[in-house]
C-alpha cells in the first residue's frame, strides 16, 4: 500500500523510508532505539478541535503537517491568547543534541521582534512529547498565494519581498539567520503584511544524528549552494533563498526542478538559473538582475547584506508605474447587511469576537508605563543616525504629553541602541509595562516609520503599523503614531492632550534636519555639545523663521551652556530668554520652551514666582519631561521645600534613570541634605553604568571632603581634572598637597584658575568653591562677589550647599543671600 508523504503528499512505495520527492522521513529512523520511541511517542490525547493538550492548550484546528510534525492553532489558556503549536516528531526529539540546539536557537530567535517576523516562544515537553509554541498568524502562506495568483504582478512581488527583507534585516542585525526561508514559511496576514515564520528551527536540525541517514536540512528548491555542500552559512544564504522566492513570485515557478530532492539540490550547486524574463517578459531588467545576483553561486558575489537588497528593490519600485505599486490588502469584510444570511452561528461568532476584543482591551488597559526603544536607521547611511535618534526623541516627547502614561525618557532608552537585550529584560530594567520599537527610513523628502507595541509581561505583539509621509508633514506623522499607541493601550486622553497631539504645522525639510542635528548635540550634555547645537538651531531658524521647536531648542542649549560654565551667563541667558519667548510666541504649548524660560527666571533673573509658574506650566504640558521635573525639584529645594524637591527629583529619576543632568541633580540633592553616604553610593552606581559621566567625580570630591576623607577626596579631584584635560593643574594640586595637605592642594588649584580667568572665562563660583575648601574665607568672599556680579547660575544654591557651612555666620554671607533674594538661611 503506498505511503503518502505528510509534507508534500507524494505517494511512495510502501517500503520507502524517505520521501522520493522531498526526503521527508516516512518511518522512524533505524538508529532511534525502541526505548526512546516508547518514551517519545505521539501524545495520547486525541488532538481534535475542542480537546486540550498538555492541560493548557485548547485545540482550535490543525493548520498543517511538516517535516517536523503537525502544527495546530490553539488557545493558550494561561494567557487567553491564540498561538501556534508545533509538535516535534519522536524521531527528531529523541536526539538530545538536537533538543539542546533547539533551545539555544530559540533563545536567539526570540530576540527578533519585528512586524514582519512571527515571534518564536518556547520549546517545551509534556509527558514525553516535545513541542514549540510560536505566534499564530492568521492568513495565507505565500506558497498558496503564489499557486492561486502566479505569477504575481511586479508591484506585488516587490511589496512582499521588501517586507520580508525588512524582517530579515532585524533578524540579521541580531545575528539570527533563518536558513530555511521559503514561501511556505512566509505568511501573508489579514492586513497584507508578510510575516516570516519558523526562525531558529533549521539550524537546530543540524545535529549529527539527524543528517547521518540522508536527511536533507532545508528545502531543496530554496537551498543555497553552501547549504547543499554542508558548508558554513550566514546571512547571504538567506539572500540566496530570497532570490529564489522573488524568482517564483514573478515567474510562477522555481528556478530548478527535478524528480528527487537530491537532483534539485545538485542543480543549485552546479547549474545557472535561466533568466526569469524568459518566463515573464513583464519583469524589468533591473529586477531580473537583482534576482540573479541574489542567486550567485559564490556568497561573496551576492549582495553584501539584506539592506543592500532592500535598497535595490526600493529603487526598482520607483521605476514601475504608480498603478502597479501595490501592497497586499486586507481581505474584504462581510457587509453587515449580509450577516443575517449566515444565521445564528454567524451572530454568535460576532459576539465572541466582540467579547475577545473587550477582553484584549481590558488587558491593555493595564498598561500605564511605556518605553520607546531607539528606532532603527534603515537608510544604510551612518550619517542618518541623528535622524533616527531625533524621530525616537520626538515620539517619546509626544507620548510624554499624556499625563496618565509614564514614559521613559530618551537618555535611558538610548543605551539599548548599543547594548542589546531581550525585550522582557529591557522592560524589567526600565520598569515599564510595554515597549515600542520600530524603524525609520528616509529617502529624499519621504519618511517611513514602522512601529510596533510589545506587551512586556507576555512578550506579545499588540500592534504594529507603518506610516509614510512627506518630510514636511513629519510633525503630524509623529503625533499620529503617538495617538495610535495611546488608542491601542486604551489610554483616555484629556481634551488638552487631544489638542496637543492633533496640532502640527508643516516644517521645512532642511530646517527640520538642522533641528534634529541640534538635538543630537544637545544630548551630549557638554559645553562642546551645546555650542554645536546652537549652530544647528540657528541654521534651522534661518531656513524656517517660524519654526517654534528650533527656538525652544536654542533656548535650552543656551541655558545648558550657562550652567556648564563655559561662557558667561550674562552672554548666554539673555539669548536663552529671547529664544524661549519667541518659541512661545509661535507655540505656547511647547513644554521645552516653558522649561527653558523657567531656567532663565530661576538661575539668572532670580525671579522665583515667574520661575515656578514656567516650571509648573512645562510639567502640565508634558508630565513626563524629566528635565522640567529636575529643574522644578532644584527650585523647590532652594526655596526650602526639601521633601517636595526630593520627591520631584526621584520622579524625574524614574523617567530618566540614566540622564546625566537628572543623575547630577539627584546626587546634589543628597549633598544638600548632608546625606553624604547616599550621594557617594549613587555616584558609584551611575559611574558603573556610565564611566564617562566625569561630573560625578566632582560630586565624590566634595562629599569625601565633607566626611574629612581627604585622600579619597583628592583622588576624585584628580580624576575630575584629568577628565577635563587639566594635567598641569593636577601637578600643581599634588605639589600643594605635599606642602600643606588638602587645604594647600585646593589653594594651589584656586590660584591657577584665578590666573587663567585673566585671559579666558573661568567660572568665578568654581574659584570661590576652591578657596572655601582651602578655608581662605576672604578670597572665597571675593570670588563669591564676582560670581554675584556675573549672575552665576549655580549661585542660587548658595543657601543650601555644605561647602559654605564654615562661612554662614559671617555677615557678608547673610548680606549676599539677601541681595540674591533667597529665603533666610537654614541648614538641614
Amino acid at each position: 500500500m503506498p505511503i503518502e508523504c505528510p509534507k508534500c503528499h507524494f505517494e511512495n512505495p510502501d517500503d520507502t523510508i524517505y520521501c522520493g520527492k522531498c526526503a521527508t522521513p516516512l518511518k522512524p529512523s533505524e538508529d532511534v532505539s525502541a526505548s526512546h520511541t516508547e518514551t517519545l511517542e505521539a501524545p495520547k490525547e486525541k488532538l481534535t478541535t475542542g480537546s486540550t493538550f498538555a492541560e493548557r492548550y485548547q485545540i482550535i484546528e490543525e493548520l498543517g503537517k511538516g517535516g517536523m510534525g503537525k502544527v495546530y492553532r490553539v488557545i493558550d489558556k494561561e494567557i487567553n491568547e491564540e498561538v501556534a503549536l508545533k509538535l516535534i516528531k519522536p524521531e527528531i526529539a529523541s536526539d538530545i543534541k538536537t533538543l539542546d540546539r533547539f533551545k539555544n536557537e530559540l533563545k536567539l530567535a526570540r530576540k527578533v521582534s519585528h512586524k514582519n517576523v512571527g515571534r518564536m516562544y518556547e520549546l517545551m515537553e509534556k509527558k514525553g512529547t516535545h513541542f514549540i509554541t510560536m505566534e499564530y498568524v492568521s492568513g495565507e502562506d505565500l506558497k498558496s498565494f503564489i499557486r492561486r495568483a502566479a505569477p504575481l504582478s511586479i508591484g506585488k512581488s516587490i511589496s512582499v519581498a521588501k517586507q520580508v527583507c525588512e524582517g530579515l534585516s532585524e533578524a540579521h542585525r541580531l545575528g539570527v539567520v533563518h536558513r530555511d526561508l521559503k514561501p511556505s514559511n512566509i505568511m501573508i496576514d489579514e492586513e497584507g503584511n508578510a510575516r516570516i515564520m519558523d526562525f531558529g528551527i533549521a539550524r537546530s536540525l543540524k545535529a549529527k544524528k539527524m543528517t547521518g541517514k540522508g536527511m536533507m536540512i532545508g528545502t531543496p528548491e530554496y537551498m543555497s549552494p553552501e547549504q547543499v555542500e554542508g558548508k558554513k552559512t550566514d546571512q547571504r544564504s538567506d539572500i540566496y533563498s530570497m532570490g529564489v522566492i522573488l524568482y517564483e513570485m514573478s515567474t510562477g515557478k522555481v528556478p530548478f526542478e527535478g524528480d528527487t530532492s537530491i537532483s534539485i539540490a545538485l542543480k543549485h550547486k552546479t547549474e545557472e538559473p535561466r533568466d526569469p524574463r524568459e518566463f515573464n517578459e513583464q519583469i524589468p531588467e533591473e529586477l531580473s538582475a537583482v534576482i540573479l545576483k541574489c542567486m550567485e553561486k559564490a556568497p561573496e558575489s551576492r549582495f553584501e547584506d539584506i539592506e543592500e537588497l532592500l535598497s535595490e528593490l526600493q529603487n526598482i519600485e520607483k521605476g514601475i508605474p504608480t498603478t502597479e505599486r501595490v501592497t497586499l490588502k486586507r481581505k474584504p469584510a462581510i457587509p453587515w447587511k449580509n450577516l443575517l444570511l449566515y444565521g445564528g452561528v454567524a451572530i454568535i461568532a460576532v459576539l465572541l469576537i466582540l467579547g475577545g476584543l473587550l477582553l484584549i482591551i481590558g488587558q491593555r488597559g493595564g498598561i500605564d508605563s511605556i518605553a520607546v526603544l531607539p528606532l532603527r536607521n534603515l537608510s544604510g547611511d551612518p550619517d542618518q543616525e541623528y535622524f533616527a535618534e531625533g524621530m525616537t526623541e520626538a515620539l517619546i516627547a509626544d507620548l510624554a504629553k499624556i499625563s496618565s502614561l509614564r514614559v521613559t525618557s530618551r537618555t535611558s532608552v538610548m543605551r539599548f541602541k548599543e547594548f542589546k537585550k531581550p525585550l522582557p529584560e529591557i522592560a524589567q530594567e526600565l520598569k515599564v509595562d510595554a515597549i515600542v520599537e520600530g524603524s525609520v527610513l528616509r529617502i529624499g523628502d519621504r519618511v517611513r516609520i514602522t512601529a510596533q507595541l510589545i506587551e512586556a509581561k507576555t512578550d506579545r505583539n499588540l500592534w504594529s503599523k507603518s506610516y509614510e509621509r512627506d518630510l514636511r508633514d513629519i510633525m503630524s506623522l509623529q503625533r499620529e503614531v503617538a495617538q495610535a499607541i495611546a488608542k491601542e493601550i486604551n489610554i483616555k486622553l484629556t481634551p488638552q492632550e487631544e489638542t496637543l497631539l492633533a496640532s502640527a504645522r508643516p516644517v521645512d525639510p532642511e530646517a527640520h534636519e538642522a533641528y534634529l542635528r541640534g538635538r543630537h548635540h544637545t544630548n551630549d550634555w557638554s559645553g562642546v555639545g551645546f555650542s554645536k547645537a546652537i549652530e544647528y538651531f540657528q541654521s534651522a531658524i534661518e531656513k524656517d523663521p517660524d519654526y517654534a521647536h528650533a527656538y525652544a531648542g536654542l533656548a535650552d542649549a543656551y541655558v545648558g551652556l550657562g550652567i556648564w560654565g563655559v561662557t558667561s551667563s550674562k552672554e548666554t541667558m539673555p539669548k536663552a530668554k529671547a529664544a524661549a519667548l519667541k518659541a512661545l510666541e509661535l507655540d505656547d504649548t511647547l513644554a521645552e520652551a516653558h522649561s527653558a524660560l523657567g531656567g532663565v527666571m530661576f538661575l539668572y533673573e532670580w525671579d522665583w514666582t515667574a520661575a515656578e509658574k514656567e516650571y509648573k506650566r512645562a510639567i502640565e504640558l508634558n508630565p513626563n519631561n524629566a528635565i522640567a521635573l529636575q529643574r522644578y525639584a532644584d527650585y523647590l529645594t532652594t526655596m526650602g521645600f526639601r521633601k517636595e524637591g526630593m520627591s520631584e527629583i526621584k520622579r524625574a529619576k524614574e523617567l530618566e534613570p540614566l540622564s546625566p543632568p537628572v543623575n547630577f541633580a539627584l546626587a546634589l540633592h543628597h549633598y544638600y541634605s548632608r546625606q553624604y553616604d547616599e550621594m557617594i553610593g549613587h555616584c558609584y552606581k551611575v559611574l558603573e553604568m556610565e564611566p564617562n559621566l566625569f561630573l560625578h567625580h566632582m560630586h565624590l570630591w566634595r562629599a569625601y571632603r565633607q566626611k574629612e576623607m581627604y585622600e579619597e577626596s583628592l583622588a576624585e579631584a584628580k580624576k575630575f581634572l584629568s577628565k577635563l584635560g587639566a594635567s598641569v593643574i593636577v601637578v600643581a594640586m599634588e605639589k600643594g598637597y605635599e606642602e600643606a595637605g588638602y587645604k594647600g592642594a585646593m589653594s594651589a588649584v584656586a590660584k591657577i584658575f584665578a590666573t587663567y580667568s585673566n585671559v579666558s572665562f573661568v567660572s568665578p563660583l568654581l574659584i570661590a568653591y576652591l578657596y572655601a575648601h582651602a578655608e581662605e574665607q576672604d578670597q572665597a568672599f571675593k570670588w563669591l562677589e564676582r560670581a554675584y556680579n556675573a549672575r552665576e547660575p549655580l549661585l542660587v544654591f548658595l543657601r543650601i550647599e555644605p561647602d559654605w557651612d564654615n562661612m554662614r555666620s559671617d555677615p557678608r554671607f547673610q548680606d549676599l543671600l539677601q541681595r540674591i533674594g533667597l529665603p533666610e538661611n537654614d541648614i538641614p
